[in-house]
């Protein structure tokens, strides 16, 4: 089961709603700048995200070959033309309704175009398993279920598969305090009990929010709720973004545990 800690603090004044390309950017940046997926040029991927360079974001956002299918899948399903329109954008990281229509056939025949050519027939009975069960291409998905299987780093193996698991989902963190560069933030951190994945209780931890002084959390105070990708802060959650990506990963948690 999913601990949290009740809802992100909402501010009086309405936050201005962040472009799809925008708030894709700031996801896909902190595995970015670790060389991990994507484009090559980090630096542009963080530029242009600070500055929501729409035009050059489009560009770079079809270089993550890991997520971008996705973001395709999702927009068909919805009847949507543009796979980084906002809506598509936060159904993939965090999961929403959209995330919710896409039908299962859907998803196991894009999974079978990108993956069963490159599996072993043993590892595809086990990655295709998890469409019956309800998986659904949100991000969660692809980290607790695609990840363990295919992989999906640059570079070879890593050594601890739970730490980079629990790296490479999408975590949510309160912040505890707000420091020049980086954040200290209670954040749950995944599990392993008893074979089965879970999260566990928040602990304390530093995150990166600025590289030379450009970031995406600026307006963030102790009490938010943030989102977090491979140590990187990506965005302020709503109470609703923190509501559903909390959902979602506990949705996604049974999902994969039912297929280990």
């Amino acid at each position: 089961m999913v601990r949290h800690d009740g809802a992100a603090l909402e501010r009086p004044s309405a936050r201005r709603p962040v472009p799809g390309p925008v708030l894709f950017g700031r996801y896909a940046f902190g595995p970015n700048r670790l060389g991990y997926c994507g484009t090559d040029d980090h630096a542009a991927l963080l530029g242009h995200a600070a500055a929501e360079d729409d035009g050059e974001l489009r560009r770079l956002a079809v270089t993550f070959d890991g997520a971008y299918p996705y973001l395709e899948l999702i927009a068909r399903a919805n009847g949507l033309a543009d796979p980084l329109d906002a809506r598509v954008v936060e159904a993939y990281w965090i999961g929403n309704d959209l995330t919710a229509a896409v039908a299962p056939s859907s998803l196991h025949r894009s999974l079978d175009e990108r993956f069963r050519p490159r599996v072993n027939r043993a590892t595809w009975r086990w990655l295709e398993a998890s469409v019956p069960a309800g998986a659904r291409p949100v991000h969660a998905f692809h980290v607790l279920d695609v990840f363990p299987r295919i992989g999906l780093l640059r570079g070879g193996q890593v050594n601890d598969v739970l730490k980079a698991i629990d790296a490479c989902r999408i975590r949510w963190g309160r912040v505890a305090s707000v420091d020049e560069g980086t954040l200290t933030v209670d954040a749950p951190a995944l599990e392993l009990v008893d074979g089965k994945l879970c999260i566990g209780p928040p602990h304390g931890e530093v995150v990166e929010r600025w590289i030379d002084g450009i970031g995406f959390v600026d307006d963030v105070r102790p009490g938010d709720v943030i989102s977090l990708h491979w140590g990187w802060a990506c965005d302020r959650l709503t109470a609703r973004q923190y509501a559903n990506l909390a959902a979602w990963t506990e949705f996604e948690l049974g999902v994969a545990n039912g297929a280990w």
